[in-house]
């Protein structure tokens, strides 16, 4: 990504999928940002006030699993969430990047599954403890390049659980766009090629259901966005 060399010169060898296994579409990014309460049907369900700027935490790169890998439900909580998302992959870096210039710094797309322990989320106001135990964020199978989404604003990003859909929303429903995101991390710091941003989920998270909808070991959580892919995980619990 950071050599431009995304394109390739000529034909690919071609593997059974059966015989690869994956790895996070990124495995060592240096930066995994996330954009919390991005989608006004989320950001009503949660009660949140209306902001002028986006509400932006981290993730640890220990935190990711691929698409073959298992969703880690930690032993010390039940409280876990899902919440299915489009990554972006920074492809040139820089600083201060402008709103207008800003698509122009990205690589591509993924499926991502920002799986979320509640209770250690909801510990303080600064909830990273709940977003970053080991093994709670799928990321992948591919990385889509942007040539193939003729309109990004279209795209529905979903949510399905056991078969069930439980989010659903186009990325037209963002708070805060995708060129407004960048422009706005890359002022307090500096973005790099390789670096992630999870872009928000929509409404319909398990934690803000009557009763609650929390996965548990065996079930299967599907994140599925238009032209962008399909990442299916299964939950276990912690060894």
């Amino acid at each position: 990504i950071a050599a431009g060399a995304l394109a390739l010169d000529g034909p690919a060898p071609r593997l059974p999928r059966a015989a690869v296994k994956l790895l996070p579409v990124i495995p060592n990014p240096g930066k995994i940002l996330c954009v919390g309460h991005n989608y006004e049907s989320h950001r009503k369900e949660t009660g949140r006030a209306e902001v002028a700027h986006p509400s932006i935490f981290t993730r640890f790169a220990d935190t990711l699993v691929a698409a073959d890998d298992p969703v880690i439900r930690p032993a010390i909580s039940g409280d876990l969430d899902y919440e299915a998302e489009l990554a972006i992959v920074i492809g040139c870096g820089g600083r201060n990047i402008p709103e207008a210039e800003a698509m122009e710094h990205v690589a591509g797309f993924a499926c991502f599954n920002d799986a979320s322990v509640r209770d250690w989320q909801w510990h303080t106001r600064q909830f990273i403890p709940g977003k970053n135990f080991p093994g709670t964020a799928p990321f992948g199978p591919e990385l889509v390049t942007p040539d193939e989404i003729a309109d990004l604003r279209a795209v529905v990003v979903r949510s399905v659980l056991n078969g069930e859909v439980m989010q659903e929303a186009p990325v037209a429903h963002m708070i805060f766009p995708i060129p407004v995101i960048i422009a706005y991390v890359s002022q307090f710091t500096p973005l790099a090629p390789g670096d992630v941003i999870a872009t928000g989920t929509p409404g319909g998270v398990g934690s803000k259901r009557t009763p609650p909808v929390w996965m548990k070991p065996g079930d299967e959580i599907e994140v599925r966005i238009d032209g962008v892919g399909s990442l299916v995980s299964r939950i276990v619990a912690e060894a």
